[in-house]
C-alpha cells in the first residue's frame, strides 16, 4: 500500500482530513526546504506537495510564478529537488511527498529516468499540471513500476465524462480545482465546491483534495467538510516571499503559524 493511501486511509479511520501544504522547491534557496517541510509536518501536514521549478507555470498565479524564479535563481533543478526530497526522508519515513509540476522538465530528463530517481528519493506521487489522459499511457506505466501514484487535476468545467477518463488513470487522490482560473485567484464559493465534489463522487472512489482559494482557517475548515484533503499552496508561498531574506527557522514558524490554526479549525 502506498504511504498516500495508507495516509487517507489512516485519517478516515480516525474521522479527519488531509492537511495538503503546498510549497516550490528551492525557494529562497535550496538550502531552506528541508527546514521548512519539517515545520509543515510539525504544523499538523498529513501530505506535502512540493513544487518543481519551471520557467512557464501556466496553471500558477504570480505568487507562484514568482517562487518558481527565485528557486530557478538559486540553481534549483531537478536534480536537486529530488536530493532535497532524499534528504528530508532521512529525517521523516511516513509523510507522504507529492512533487508537483509541469511535463517539460521530466520530459527532458527522461520519464523513466525520473520515475526511477523520484523512487529511490523517496516520492510517493506526482501531478504534472499539463499531463493529459491521452498523452499520459507510457508515462503512467514509468511510474507505476515504480509505486508512484500519478494524480491528476479536475476542474469545474470538467465534464462528468471526462473526470470519470481522469480518475480511471490516477491513484492517490484527485486534486480538484475550486475556482476557474490560477493559483490565488478568486474567492471560493464552497457551495459550489460542494456540488462538484459530491459529482465526482458518483464516477471515483479516491479521496478528493480541493486547491485554490483557501487563504485561513476558517475556508480550509469549510473546505473539509465536504472533501477528503484541503490543499494550501498560495498563502504560503507568498509568506515565503514576504520573509525571503529572513533566515530559514523565522520562515518556518512563520509557515508553521499559518498551519496550525488551519489544522486547528478543521480538527475542532
Amino acid at each position: 500500500m502506498s504511504l498516500i493511501k495508507q495516509c487517507f486511509e489512516n485519517l478516515q479511520k480516525s474521522g479527519k482530513k488531509a492537511l495538503i501544504p503546498y510549497i516550490t522547491a528551492g525557494d529562497p534557496s535550496p538550502e531552506y526546504t528541508v527546514t521548512m517541510m519539517n515545520a509543515l509536518v510539525d504544523a499538523g501536514a498529513d501530505v506535502i506537495e512540493i513544487g518543481m521549478p519551471f520557467s512557464d507555470p501556466m496553471a500558477d498565479g504570480p505568487v507562484i510564478q514568482l517562487a518558481c524564479e527565485r528557486a530557478l535563481a538559486a540553481g534549483t533543478s531537478v536534480k536537486k529537488v529530488l536530493d532535497i526530497i532524499a534528504e528530508f526522508r532521512q529525517g521523516n519515513a511516513t509523510t507522504p511527498i507529492v512533487l508537483m509540476g509541469y511535463l517539460n522538465p521530466i520530459e527532458f530528463y527522461g520519464y523513466q529516468k525520473f520515475a526511477d530517481a523520484a523512487k529511490q528519493a523517496g516520492v510517493d506521487g506526482v501531478l504534472l499540471v499539463d499531463l493529459t489522459p491521452e498523452e499520459a499511457t507510457d508515462v503512467v506505466e514509468c511510474f507505476r513500476q515504480n509505486e508512484i501514484d500519478l494524480i491528476y487535476l479536475l476542474s469545474p468545467t470538467t465534464t462528468l465524462e471526462r473526470a470519470k477518463k481522469i480518475c480511471d488513470l490516477a491513484s492517490g487522490y484527485v486534486y480538484y480545482v475550486s475556482v476557474k482560473g490560477v493559483t490565488g485567484s478568486s474567492e471560493l464559493d464552497v457551495d459550489s465546491v460542494k456540488q462538484h465534489v459530491d459529482t465526482l463522487r458518483t464516477v471515483t472512489s479516491l479521496p478528493i483534495g480541493v486547491g485554490f482559494g483557501i487563504r485561513d482557517a476558517k475556508t480550509a475548515a469549510a473546505v473539509s467538510r465536504c472533501s477528503d484533503g484541503v490543499i494550501v499552496g498560495s498563502v504560503l508561498v507568498n509568506c515565503i516571499a514576504e520573509n525571503k531574506d529572513q533566515q530559514k527557522e523565522y520562515i518556518a514558524d512563520a509557515l508553521g503559524a499559518i498551519l496550525t490554526p488551519m489544522r486547528s479549525e478543521m480538527d475542532a
